[in-house]
């Protein structure tokens, strides 16, 4: 028998093959979508300002406050100031914890089916843990300390799976992360031919390709741009998208989740994106179009 990993003996993956979380999936995703609806609360809550995922960088807030609360409670339950502390702490991670869920939700609602459905799961663990974390805080500012840290171990224990779950949907399932990250090491940035240049249509998007990386080309005019076809969000085919002004700055929207790159710059206009899109220096050489790169755009 071969290795296994403790992801595959707890069957996470085969969460995302159970359609029947579908029946909840769906009715969530639309409140969600319906309550960040405005462009400025998506964007803040994907963190496209910040060119990286919001939800990620709260979690830490909040699983470190619950889980320094568990040291002290292990190490010096009640003892100088201790208890005050750890409560303090306990507080610290529920409050916390309500930016957290917002802004996972918010991601969560642009995944794909499959990952939905493993996403499902990791909330409604980390609501358990919070639900548990808010019973230990209540019990602990009545002066009941032992019941709190009694509550706050079984809190952290729930938690502890829920993180794992939610770390495996981002590394083993890619939510989240860039999805051309790779294409800087795969190329080789010296010219290549993509084509000529009166075979491209004016102010329509056109697919081509430098061995196995899938480049849209767009003409406007005279000139051309040139960035990675697949979407850093989860690799939506740009090429399929639309021309559109996002920000005073002229895009081309992803067909998928409806991000918004700066044509001339690969920049990120609008989430749920938040890598930019890598692009290419291009020329035009006796009527062929040459692009070199990768070139990291502006995020």
């Amino acid at each position: 028998m071969g290795w296994r990993n403790l992801a595959d003996d707890l069957g996470v993956d085969r969460l995302g093959e159970l359609t029947q979380l579908d029946r909840i999936v769906d009715p969530v995703r639309a409140v969600v979508q319906r309550a960040a609806k405005p462009p400025a609360v998506k964007d803040f809550l994907h963190g496209t300002w910040a060119g990286h995922p919001l939800h990620p960088a709260l979690a830490q807030l909040t699983v470190g406050a619950w889980v320094g609360a568990a040291v002290l409670d292990l190490l010096r339950p009640g003892r100088d100031g201790s208890a005050a502390a750890s409560t303090a702490l306990v507080a610290t991670g529920v409050a916390s914890a309500v930016p957290t869920a917002a802004a996972g939700l918010v991601d969560w609602a642009e995944l794909h089916e499959d990952q939905q459905r493993i996403g499902l799961v990791h909330a409604a663990i980390n609501v358990g843990a919070l639900t548990l974390y808010s019973a230990s805080l209540v019990a602990r500012l009545r002066g009941r300390h032992q019941v709190g840290r009694q509550i706050a171990y079984a809190g952290v224990a729930l938690g502890g799976v829920g993180a794992m779950i939610g770390g495996h949907l981002s590394f083993r399932w890619a939510a989240g992360v860039n999805h051309n990250e790779h294409v800087f090491h795969v190329l080789d940035g010296g010219w290549h031919d993509i084509g000529r240049f009166d075979e491209l249509d004016d102010g329509k998007p056109s697919r081509r390709e430098i061995g196995e990386v899938a480049l849209v080309a767009l003409r406007r005019r005279d000139r051309v741009d040139v960035l990675v076809d697949r979407c850093s969000h989860l690799s939506g085919p740009l090429h399929e998208g639309a021309l559109s002004t996002v920000n005073g700055v002229t895009c081309l929207v992803c067909p998928w989740h409806d991000s918004a790159f700066a044509v001339d710059d690969g920049s990120v206009q609008r989430g749920p994106a938040t890598a930019p899109q890598p692009r290419f220096e291009v020329r035009v050489l006796g009527g062929v179009v040459q692009v070199r790169g990768p070139l990291r755009a502006s995020s």
